[in-house]
């Protein structure tokens, strides 16, 4: 109880502390870039070889949050609701695509519909409600409120589908033993596939819950952090961040909660029988084509460069017999 009322105190004094928020240019972006360079030299020394993956995706950072700045700052300037809806929708669309293609070890067929479907279900209507009711903004689609927002949901809801859908997954192709005896026996699918979805929103939720019990005590969220350098009152900022706090949790549940039942809808089909030949283990076909497409540049450098080669081995045996033909 102490902690908590310290923790008070201390909110209390630093809301008295005017805040102003700092103009920060491209250079002080590359002073910190300067520790990441830090963590790659430290890669390189200890030979972890996560440095170029380090570097490619710091790269990856900055071109990504100029882009974004340069399109919510048009955005921003048009206060449409248009418009706003579109960039929603598109955060949704690449959550999906990072959720499926990039997160997914194990997918199954008809994945990205299935989890589009469970994101646009959870953060939609929770960013709705909790924008204009709790947050008490209206209208609810300011671009300054909503947008932020949406990506926050967005990026919590991703890893609750992921975990979620992982679990199942790896529970009906690898270790089905126990689903199957269920059905053996005369168990219908909701009442095989119980356990393992309970266990399934579990292992989903646990690290929003793990995140709102250590937040505030033992780590300042970014979103708090960021509405006081903005020049928010303390208060406020703590506030607000408790109400997204909450509604990340929400369409966490929401959306681990859509894809565990169509995952096992799909994997356990209407006549009761366990499909895990459903489940698609190989490489996603955006990293198949990734692959063959630098696979052929390869090919090409190849022999462009052994063309070129061989032509001036070809131009230099030319030039030595019409030497010696002159010569001789």
């Amino acid at each position: 109880m102490r902690r908590f009322l310290f923790f008070y105190s201390l909110l209390e004094t630093m809301a008295e502390v005017p805040t102003e928020s700092t103009h920060l240019d491209w250079t002080n972006v590359g002073l910190g870039f300067s520790f990441i360079l830090f963590n790659a030299l430290v890669s390189t020394s200890l030979q972890l070889g996560v440095g170029s993956s380090l570097l490619s995706a710091a790269v990856r950072c900055v071109l990504q949050l100029a882009l974004v700045a340069l399109v919510l700052q048009k955005v921003f300037e048009t206060n449409n609701p248009w418009a706003v809806a579109g960039i929603a929708c598109l955060l949704n669309l690449l959550g999906t695509m990072e959720a499926v293609v990039n997160k997914s070890k194990k997918r199954y067929k008809h994945m990205f519909p299935s989890v589009l479907f469970g994101m646009l279900c959870s953060t939609i209507p929770v960013s709705i409600i909790g924008i204009h009711f709790a947050m008490a903004v209206d209208p609810f689609w300011k671009p300054e409120q909503y947008i932020p927002i949406v990506g926050m949901l967005c990026g919590g809801t991703i890893s609750g589908i992921v975990v979620s859908v992982s679990y199942v997954l790896q529970e009906i192709y690898d270790n089905r033993d126990k689903v199957e005896m269920y059905l053996a026996f005369g168990a219908s699918r909701l009442e095989a596939c119980r356990p393992v979805a309970r266990e399934a929103l579990r292992l989903a939720l646990t690290p929003t819950i793990n995140q709102m019990s250590v937040i505030g005590i033992i780590a300042i969220p970014g979103m708090m952090t960021g509405a006081i350098l903005g020049g928010s009152s303390v208060q406020q900022a703590a506030r607000l961040q408790m109400v997204i706090m909450f509604m990340i949790s929400a369409s966490t549940a929401l959306a681990s909660i859509f894809t565990t039942i169509i995952t096992l809808g799909v994997v356990i089909d209407g006549e009761h029988r366990l499909r895990p030949d459903r489940v698609v283990v190989t490489k996603h076909a955006v990293w198949r084509a990734r692959d063959w497409l630098i696979s052929r540049m390869v090919e090409g450098v190849k022999f462009t460069f052994k063309s070129c080669w061989d032509l001036r081995r070809k131009a230099e045996h030319n030039g030595s017999v019409e030497a010696e033909r002159l010569l001789g």
